[in-house]
């Protein structure tokens, strides 16, 4: 599985805290079969430049780095990007992309958006040329009017949700309905320490292997495979 949404970088965030702990999230991801990992760091606009997130993300990476195994899962960078009205004026945003790629991942308000939102995320793909990935969308989605999800599904916006909608009793056929009416696309641990929110992504494969099938993960894989390979 590709893990599409993680804290794993060290100090950077209010996921891992050290590099032990980091090289530990690894561990975990790599005993529960993920082979590619995204690294998203929180990236708010309020907080720190374009720049100098990047460099700090760096900086993290480079740390990391020396911790990574051959059999730890492959480590992409990118950001948790958090919207903001004005966001599509952003200059330089899509450096905050997947490393490589066209490819962000939005993290929307858990509030009822406006039109107006709904139209700027649209605009946001359109004059950065970007795909829009939105993160963790169980958090928000069933605050929003009806049709709007149709509505950037249609315009070519992607869905993430987290590991835990699959596995909590309670929200898991929700999961499962999304995911039939392909309105789910990436699956991400947004694990943040080993105690604190670690990962689940080996339990919500094998809850999905049981379902549909070995060729319908395959398929899960490759599709995320594509979105983040340089």
């Amino acid at each position: 599985m590709v893990d599409f949404h993680s804290h794993i970088l060290p100090a950077i965030d209010d996921g891992s805290e050290n590099l032990e702990e980091s090289v530990q999230l690894l561990d975990m991801l790599s005993r529960q079969g993920v082979t590619s990992v995204v690294a998203t760091p929180h990236f708010y606009a309020d907080q720190r430049s374009i720049e100098r997130f990047l460099t700090k993300r760096q900086e993290a990476y480079e740390q990391l780095a020396g911790g990574i195994r051959e059999h730890h899962p492959q480590v992409h960078l990118g950001a948790e990007v958090r919207y903001y009205p004005g966001i599509s004026r952003l200059e330089g945003l899509d450096r905050l992309c997947i490393v490589g790629t066209r490819v962000l991942l939005l993290e929307m308000p858990v509030s009822r958006w406006s039109d107006s939102t709904v139209r700027e995320v649209l605009e946001i793909a359109v004059s950065h040329n970007l795909t829009l990935v939105l993160a963790h969308i169980e958090r928000y989605m069933f605050l929003q009017r009806p049709g709007v999800f149709a509505e950037l599904l249609n315009n070519g916006v992607l869905m993430q949700v987290n590991a835990s909608f699959f596995t909590d009793w309670f929200t898991r056929r929700r999961a499962f309905k999304l995911l039939e009416n392909r309105a789910v696309h990436f699956v991400g641990s947004d694990c943040h320490g080993v105690r604190s929110r670690p990962p689940q992504m080996g339990e919500v494969t094998h809850i999905l292997r049981k379902k549909y099938g070995e060729a319908f993960l395959q398929q899960m894989k490759e599709f995320a495979e594509e979105r983040i390979s340089v």
